[in-house]
């Protein structure tokens, strides 16, 4: 058996109150990791390309408000 499918059914098995803890702690654990990558993305000068052209586009009115 894989991990992957140990976690599934190791999950199957909880509670609703614990499944609750389970995807509250997993929503925090996943979104550290995706800050902590688009901080490394941002670091690296990968997003430079995108907030040069959105600058291109918003001097010339190229935008629409939020």
């Amino acid at each position: 058996m894989s991990t992957v499918e140990e976690i599934q059914s190791a999950l199957a098995g909880l509670s609703p109150e614990e499944l609750h803890r389970f995807c509250e702690w997993f929503e925090n654990f996943h979104a550290d990791l995706w800050d902590r990558q688009f901080e490394g993305d941002v670091k690296a000068g990968k997003l430079e390309g995108l907030a040069d052209r959105a600058i291109r586009d918003f001097r010339p009115g190229r935008c629409t408000e939020l």
